[in-house]
């Protein structure tokens, strides 16, 4: 935080190791547990807005929602959000993004698949047009029933069955929480 500045008080030892416990088993850090009792209290106060410069023209970053879950719905969140290489509470900006807008995001990892499908399948038209070039020159071309005509119409099915599948599953692991694990 650029803008931040450090907020101390004294406590007990032992209210000191409750206050750990407890951020512990939130899965927080002591100051993320206490910055954000701060930021519950002034939202409770109704101090948000008074005296904050900025106040509601704060970036969308700041918005900050608070919820509990059980902890063993806890484990799944961390297991899920792993799943698809994000932070818990990435994932779950990004469920509730596509759930009210109704969107079905593509991890990274998924769309770099895509990527490299739309790859290929630029190598093989940039093949198609310089045969198609060599006919209207009027050059000999093998007729589509050769090797090599059936090898390209091979890869493409399997490209547009692979990507269908992906984005299939896709879709479908949005819905029920989990990745399509073939």
């Amino acid at each position: 935080m650029s803008d931040g500045t450090h907020l101390t008080t004294w406590v007990t030892r032992e209210i000191k190791d409750r206050f750990a416990a407890v951020a512990r088993d939130q899965g927080l850090s002591d100051s993320a547990l206490l910055k954000r009792l701060v930021d519950l209290m002034l939202q409770s106060a109704g101090a948000a807005e008074v005296g904050t410069p900025g106040g509601a023209d704060r970036t969308s970053r700041d918005s900050r929602l608070t919820v509990r879950i059980r902890p063993d719905d806890q484990l799944l969140l961390r297991e899920r959000a792993a799943a698809r290489g994000m932070a818990t509470a990435t994932y779950v900006s990004v469920l509730t993004r596509s759930h009210l807008r109704s969107l079905a995001p593509l991890p990274k990892a998924e769309w770099l698949i895509l990527e490299r499908i739309l790859t290929e399948l630029g190598k093989l038209g940039r093949n198609i047009n310089q045969i198609a070039r060599a006919a209207n020159r009027g050059e000999r071309v093998s007729d589509p029933g050769s090797t090599q005509f059936r090898a390209m119409l091979r890869i493409c099915e399997a490209l547009r069955v692979h990507t269908k599948g992906l984005l299939q599953a896709n879709a479908k692991s949005w819905q029920q929480g989990y990745e399509d694990q073939k």
